[in-house]
C-alpha cells in the first residue's frame, strides 16, 4: 500500500483521510485544526509538522483546502510541499479552485520534477464519509492511472477529463448545475406548499419525470423533514461561482461571452464581493469582442 501525505482535514478531508486508512494506506496528516489531527492520529495516521515535512515523507501528497490562495500557500509557500517533495513524487490537489491556479501550481512543481493532478470532488460530506465521491481529474494519463487505486478508496468514480486544470473546469460546470438545481428545488417546494399542495406528494409525483435529479432526490427529503444541518458551507459554494466567473473572464479570448450568471451575480447582494472582484478582473477585457 502507498504512503500518502494528506493536508487539509476539514469537512471533506477528514472522512476522505479515514477512508484511505480503512483501505490500508499509510497516512501522514497535517492541518491547523489540532482536534482533527488528533482524531486521525488515534485512527492510525502519523502526524507531519508542516506541509514540507509531510511531503518529505510521502510519494503521494493529497491536498484538500478551501480555495486557491490556501493551495498556493501550502504547496508553493514557505515550508510548503514544494520544499519537501521528492523528484518524481505526485501532488494530487483535490481542492476546488480556479483552473488557472491549478495550471500555475503545476508549472512550478514541474520545474522541480514533481508531478501534479487536479482532482476536485462532488458529493458533499455524506459521500465523503461513505467513500462514494465523484472525482473529476486533470493531468497526464500515466499519472492518473497510477493514482486510480487511491481514488477508489475515496470515490465511486474517477474520470480524467483532460490536461491539468480540466478537473477544476469540470467541477465548475458541476457547481453551476448543482447551484441552480438546489435553488429550483427549494423554490418549487415552497411554491407548492403556499399553493396548498402537499410538497411530499409533489416530490413523489415529479421525481420520476424530467424534473428528477440526484439533487432532487438528495435534498428534497431533507427539506421536507426540516433537516438543514450544513454539509457544505455556502461561502464555499459562492467561492466556486466566483471561480466560474473568473475562469470565464480570463478565458474570454476563447469564450467571447460572459455567462448569464455574471449578470445575476452583479445584481445579487450576497455575491457583491464576487461581483466586485470580477469587475476588477474584467477591466482589461471590456473592449474585447464577445
Amino acid at each position: 500500500m502507498s504512503t500518502i501525505g494528506f493536508i487539509g482535514l476539514g469537512i471533506m478531508g477528514l472522512p476522505m483521510s479515514k477512508n484511505l486508512l480503512k483501505a490500508g494506506h499509510k497516512l501522514i496528516v497535517c492541518d491547523l485544526n489540532k482536534v482533527a489531527v488528533e482524531e486521525l492520529k488515534q485512527a492510525g495516521a502519523e502526524v507531519g509538522e508542516s506541509p514540507r515535512d509531510v511531503a518529505s515523507r510521502a510519494d503521494i501528497i493529497i491536498t484538500m483546502l478551501p480555495n486557491s490562495p490556501q493551495v498556493k500557500t501550502v504547496v508553493l509557500g514557505k515550508n510548503g510541499v514544494i520544499e519537501g517533495a521528492k523528484k518524481g513524487s505526485i501532488v494530487v490537489d483535490m481542492s476546488s479552485i480556479a483552473p488557472l491556479v491549478s495550471r500555475e501550481v503545476s508549472v512550478a512543481l514541474a520545474e522541480k520534477g514533481i508531478r501534479m493532478l487536479d482532482a476536485p470532488v462532488s458529493g458533499g460530506q455524506p459521500k465523503a464519509i461513505d467513500g462514494t465521491l465523484s472525482i473529476m481529474v486533470g493531468g497526464e494519463q500515466a499519472d492518473f492511472d497510477e493514482i486510480v487505486p487511491i481514488f477508489k478508496a475515496m470515490g465511486s468514480s474517477a474520470v480524467l477529463t483532460g490536461a491539468i486544470g480540466a478537473g477544476n473546469v469540470t467541477k465548475l460546470a458541476n457547481q453551476i448545475i448543482v447551484a441552480v438545481n438546489i435553488a429550483a428545488v427549494s423554490e418549487a417546494l415552497v411554491m407548492a406548499t403556499k399553493a396548498g399542495v402537499d410538497p411530499e406528494l409533489v416530490f413523489k409525483a415529479i421525481r420520476g419525470g424530467l424534473a428528477g435529479s440526484t439533487v432532487l432526490d438528495a435534498k428534497a427529503p431533507l427539506m421536507l423533514d426540516r433537516k438543514f444541518n450544513p454539509g457544505f458551507r455556502i461561502n464555499l459554494h459562492i467561492k466556486d461561482l466566483a471561480n466560474v466567473l473568473e475562469t470565464t473572464i480570463r478565458s474570454v479570448s476563447r469564450c467571447h461571452y460572459l455567462l448569464p450568471l455574471w449578470r445575476y451575480c452583479r445584481r445579487s447582494r450576497w455575491t457583491a464581493w464576487a461581483s466586485s472582484t470580477m469587475e476588477r478582473l474584467s477591466g482589461s477585457t471590456r473592449s474585447s469582442p464577445r
